[in-house]
């Protein structure tokens, strides 16, 4: 999927939200108090991941403005150091006592949203807490949050149900153009090459 390619997010952003209901269901009833990720359950954690799914209707919903984010690198890039960890730990708590009684309806519902909400939509520009920007170029932002929390989700579960291709390939091409443009690209081939392991802080 090349960036600015609506139809190519669209389906790649679809992939990954199919994924995301499909570990959901592996989730035991007796599962969602257990352990997510850090201080989060994993019904704190798929909340957080489920906020992918409702931010796209949510903007989708009003009228866009001007573009003051230029790629899906630059999103990232303009919402490093944004926000104190407390707070984003309570979105997710809040995110995912949202998801109700049946959580799993509730993602199934938020997906349904979102699907809904792109059906037929042309490219334009996003209203977002950071600044404009094209659908095109947000909705990768959104594939890049359910692949790493839905890898975070199966790994918190014990799932073997690995990433649809394209939304690895899209992940792996929003880290990649994200650690170019803050300076951290060298440090990523390092990386990938075996040669340093140290953390990166993309996003």
């Amino acid at each position: 999927m090349s960036e600015g390619s609506l139809p190519g997010a669209i389906d790649d952003f679809t992939a990954g939200a199919r994924h995301l209901t499909q570990l959901v269901d592996l989730i035991g009833d007796e599962g969602w108090d257990g352990p997510g990720l850090g201080e989060w359950s994993l019904r704190s954690l798929v909340g957080h991941a489920s906020r992918s799914l409702t931010t796209v209707a949510d903007y989708l919903a009003e009228p866009g403005s001007g573009v003051e984010l230029d790629s899906t690198a630059a999103y990232f890039a303009s919402i490093q150091g944004y926000g104190d960890p407390a707070s984003v730990r309570q979105r997710g708590v809040d995110a995912g006592l949202a998801l109700g009684d049946d959580p799993r309806a509730g993602v199934l519902e938020r997906r349904a949203r979102a699907i809904e909400a792109l059906a037929g939509v042309d490219d334009r520009p996003l209203s977002t807490p950071f600044g404009g920007i094209m659908l095109s170029d947000y909705l990768p932002t959104r594939t890049f949050e359910l692949a790493v929390h839905g890898l975070d989700i199966a790994r918190a579960i014990g799932a073997d149900l690995p990433l649809p291709a394209p939304v690895l390939a899209s992940a792996l091409s929003t880290a990649t153009a994200t650690a170019t443009l803050t300076g951290q690209g060298e440090r990523v081939l390092l990386t990938l090459t075996g040669r340093e392991s140290a953390p990166l802080s993309l996003v």
